[in-house]
């Protein structure tokens, strides 16, 4: 039996908490901790087969497009045709799909910003449009956030979004978005 994926953080020890002002944050940045990471990949055209069973096990509809579905503690984020981020805050049950499941929660860190300057702040750095008319609750995209790639997702209609980015780069990363978002009165630190 595969052992249970167990979340670790990629930042605690090598970023201190920032709050750049007593008022109101204008963004706040948060590692998700506690989040678990899969990649999961329909093998050998049994793309059907998985989708029921993603149906049958979270109630979900895998997206076939750059989106992002979630129920309960599960969400699965497209990443490519017959590719999936499937993240959990709790035990979800990812190895048993009919699927290529690869445990990627030592692997990558999930950051999230949000704030009424989350948009302005990770434009700064991500040259996508992120107004909501352009990049509404759900949508994904493969990006960089300068010249670190990011899978980008927005969580809801309030200025929410969540970056998934590969492990080594998580601390830079934070470090590029509290720049970007001092000016912004940032509240950036690591809960717990």
């Amino acid at each position: 039996m595969p052992e249970p994926l167990v979340a670790r953080s990629a930042l605690r020890a090598h970023v201190a908490p920032v709050v750049t002002a007593s008022v109101e944050p204008g963004v706040t940045l948060r590692e998700r901790s506690g989040l678990t990471l899969a990649t999961v990949s329909a093998l050998g055209g049994r793309d059907a087969e998985l989708a029921d069973a993603v149906r049958s096990a979270f109630g979900l509809e895998l997206p076939t497009t750059p989106k992002r579905v979630a129920a309960g503690e599960a969400a699965f984020v497209w990443a490519g045709p017959g590719k999936w981020l499937a993240t959990s805050t709790g035990a979800a049950d990812f190895a048993s799909l009919p699927a290529g499941v690869s445990d990627q929660s030592d692997g990558r860190t999930v950051l999230s910003v949000s704030g009424p300057l989350a948009r302005e702040t990770l434009a700064t750095l991500i040259a996508v449009d992120l107004h909501p008319r352009a990049f509404a609750a759900g949508d994904v995209a493969l990006t960089h956030a300068a010249s670190i790639a990011v899978h980008l997702w927005r969580v809801d209609d309030e200025a929410a979004f969540e970056l998934a980015v590969f492990r080594s780069y998580a601390a830079t990363l934070w470090r590029w978005l509290v720049h970007a978002g001092a000016a912004r009165n940032i509240d950036a630190r690591l809960d717990g």
